[in-house]
């Protein structure tokens, strides 16, 4: 390199730093004016925005970058201060200034108060999520809030205005209103490179949490961790639960992540995590004692847009060990129409039923299996289109699987005599013997084959063939339950009823059907029985009416007879009752003779057991709906007085005055 050449380097490098030089003088001299017209055109921004007036009292530079704001308040228009805070200490990045805007990269807040408030339907925050009026109305949208846009623009308002560095003293957020009371306090919460912890005590009404969160944010990749663990030995409990579902639900950890977010075509999505440890949940709906999970967690996949909501694959739940693939979607642009799938890999049996919440399945704890279980069910229903609903579920096992301890509830005594205990209300009212050791035990040969043959026809025609379920029958449930709007229709097989009978009796919960399900797959799958004892015991236990249980009690309380003797007429009314023993009354008039719409029962039974040669067309020629009552049963169904008797009655009492008086 020459001499001229190096020479006219330090020249140019003399400049530029004399110019840089000038321009930092400028900047030190005339950075004020610019802070001023910044925070100017902010003011202007949000009031032109919101109606609401904005004000910050004080505004200097410390140093070169770092702002000191004091006095900030937001107060909407007519209402209630919305936020107020004594300082604000922020570096704010020179280049922002120069473009007319604060970008901050360290903020410290002190002393600061977000108040909302509600009084009638007034709010003083209601504004901040209102559309912006000027904007033209897109007439090509239907109407309706996409929740998709109004969440990505929330997301994306949080993590375009987070700091690299954060320093918050006493930061307080409130929500206040006639009938609800809700408050944060935050006595320190600290940002740095990323890494973010708080304490928090969350109030709502009078219950309080407390904890501690730490976490990590990358806002670049919209990507936030966070981790809260409760700091006293009361748990973090939910709100809200007791209050309108009376139960409670409670964990120790829990840990949450947004991973990834993307807006495209009207729809986010979202992909992320979740685990929970040491969940406690209690509602005598659920179960009779706190349900508990070691740990449960989801990576989830959810697609939220207009008039559609989706957990979309690969979203994973997992309970403890057992995890099951999940896809679900719920889209009401035209129609109401409502997917759900579940699966899961083949799975070690030990694994599965060591999932199981503890103090959920009573009668399934402590199973000992071998062997692996499978499991996919498929569900699909357009609301307008009922009929067409679609409902598969099938529960798989290896070769190999088997069960090698029972644990708490010993499944197989079905298979030889027990104790039964019928419970009511989770009252037990009658314990018996179900077994020879039982007067009133019939074996199944010694049942009327007419009851034998009403019974699987109303109940269960398929009870000899199919493996304890009946998927058609589900479905018809389901799309019975959907067009009344309630439960009507449960779908149950006998051995269904059976297992409900013998292990499930004590207390009505919400997963009893799931246990229920799980307890006859297991009895049919392992042919732990045959079906004759299944339908024999079943015969022995159902109710029939007051007090009233199994065949021989029915055919006695009733008829006087034996369950041997008894014809198509009175088995096809035994039957009639089953689903509803005790209103067996309302099938009489006070006069003890069966009422007309007993008529349509008899006509549907009586028809299907002579299509299927069950009786034959004399038998059903002469099926009427009527049978004559005998000794209880009489006693406590007939309360008017029969007048042709009472006329014989009077008759013979004038004949013996006239004898008499001779």
């Amino acid at each position: 390199m020459n001499h001229k050449l190096k020479k006219r380097i330090l020249i140019g490098a003399g400049i530029f730093v004399s110019l840089l030089l000038i321009l930092l003088v400028l900047l030190v001299i005339f950075r004020s004016s610019l802070l001023t017209y910044t925070l100017e055109k902010v003011e202007a921004r949000i009031e032109n925005k919101y109606p609401v007036d904005f004000a910050v009292q004080d505004a200097r530079f410390a140093d070169l970058n770092t702002v000191i704001l004091s006095g900030i308040s937001l107060v909407p228009h007519d209402r209630d201060t919305l936020f107020v805070t004594d300082s604000v200490e922020a570096s704010v990045s020179l280049r922002s200034i120069f473009k007319g805007r604060l970008a901050f990269q360290k903020l410290d807040v002190t002393n600061g108060y977000l108040t909302a408030r509600k009084k009638g339907d007034i709010t003083n925050f209601s504004f901040l999520f209102e559309s912006d009026k000027k904007a033209p109305v897109d007439t090509t949208k239907k109407s309706g809030r996409n929740y998709g846009e109004l969440l990505n623009r929330v997301l994306e308002a949080a993590f375009d205005n987070v700091p690299d560095q954060v320093d918050f003293k006493n930061l307080n957020v409130s929500y206040e209103s006639p009938n609800r009371n809700a408050s944060v306090h935050m006595p320190f919460l600290t940002m740095d490179d990323g890494d973010i912890e708080t304490r928090l005590s969350v109030r709502i009404d009078t219950l309080v949490n407390n904890m501690l969160v730490r976490g990590t944010i990358d806002p670049g990749k919209y990507n936030i961790e966070a981790s809260f663990y409760a700091s006293d030995n009361k748990g973090i409990r939910l709100p809200y639960v007791e209050e309108k579902f009376g139960g409670s639900v409670k964990f120790d950890t829990m840990h949450v992540s947004l991973k990834d977010k993307s807006y495209r075509k009207e729809r986010l999505k979202l992909e992320g995590s979740g685990k929970v440890q040491n969940l406690i949940v209690n509602h005598p709906r659920i179960a009779t004692e706190d349900v508990h999970v070691a740990e449960s967690a989801v990576n989830y996949v959810v697609t939220i847009g207009k008039d559609y909501y989706a957990i979309e694959r690969p979203t994973e739940v997992r309970v403890n060990k057992a995890v099951a693939s999940v896809e679900a979607s719920y889209q009401n642009e035209t129609s109401k129409i409502i997917d759900l799938k579940v699966s899961t890999e083949p799975t070690p049996a030990n694994n599965f039923f060591g999932s199981l919440p503890e103090g959920l399945f009573e009668n399934l704890e402590g199973i000992e299996a071998q062997g692996d279980l499978q499991y996919k069910m498929n569900f699909h229903v357009n609301m307008d289109q009922l009929d067409s609903l679609k409902f598969d579920s099938d529960l798989d096992a290896s070769e190999d699987f088997k069960i090698l301890e029972w644990g708490r509830t010993d499944i197989e005594k079905i298979k030889r005599s027990f104790v039964h205990t019928v419970y009511e209300y989770g009252k037990p009212v009658r314990t018996f013997t179900v077994g020879p050791a039982n007067p009133f035990y019939v074996p199944i040969g010694q049942v009327s084959r007419h009851l034998r043959n009403a019974i699987l026809t109303a109940e269960d025609a398929g009870f000899y063939s199919h493996n304890g379920f009946h998927e058609e029958a589900f479905r018809q449930a389901f799309i019975k339950n959907l067009k009344e709007g309630e439960f009507v229709r449960g779908g149950s097989t006998i051995s269904m009823q059976l297992v409900k009978n013998v292990f499930l009796t004590r207390h009505k919960t919400v997963t009893r059907k799931v246990e229920e399900a799980i307890i006859v797959w297991m009895i049919e799958n392992l042919d732990l029985v045959s079906k004759n004892r299944m339908f024999e015991v079943y015969l022995n236990i159902i109710e029939w009416g007051p007090n009233v249980y199994g065949a021989k009690d029915a055919s006695r309380f009733y008829f006087g007879k034996q369950p041997s003797e008894l014809n198509l007429a009175e088995a096809i009314f035994l039957t009639s009752i089953i689903p509803s023993p005790k209103r067996y009354r309302s099938s009489f008039d006070s006069y003890g003779n069966l009422r007309s719409h007993k008529g349509y029962y008899y006509r549907l039974i009586g028809g299907i057991m002579r299509r299927r040669g069950l009786i034959t067309q004399e038998e059903h020629e002469n099926l009427y709906p009527n049978v004559t009552l005998y000794g209880r049963a009489r006693d406590l169904i007939v309360t008017s007085i029969d007048t042709t008797q009472q006329e014989e009655l009077d008759t013979s009492e004038f004949e013996l005055e006239t004898i008499d008086m001779f």
